[in-house]
């Protein structure tokens, strides 16, 4: 008998977010399913990040690499500041509607 035993990679959603319109779908059902949960907003963010180039994203945001890291952790607490840098260095602008 072949007993070979399968391997798989850790699954990451950084991994599968690639277009524009990818991170749109992506940040869209967090949202919504995250009740608009501020952590799962910043979580999401940082999958976004680490999807293109963190280094460049922390730079563009002002801030250190681990410093970003740190912040868009599921245990990280960003200012809206933070937000919405990081928003800006990843091509994308906070937006509001009415839900009422």
């Amino acid at each position: 008998m072949n007993h070979d035993a399968e391997t798989f990679d850790r699954y990451d959603s950084a991994d599968y977010v690639n277009t524009f319109d990818d991170v749109a779908f992506y940040l869209e059902a967090l949202i919504d399913e995250g009740e608009d949960d501020p952590r799962m907003i910043a979580h999401a963010l940082g999958t976004i990040a680490r999807s293109q180039n963190f280094s460049e994203i922390a730079r563009q945001a002002g801030m250190s690499r681990e410093g970003l890291y740190k912040a868009l952790s599921p245990d990280g607490n960003p200012t809206l500041g933070t937000v919405v840098k990081v928003a800006h260095a990843l091509g994308l602008r906070l937006r509001f509607e009415a839900i009422a």
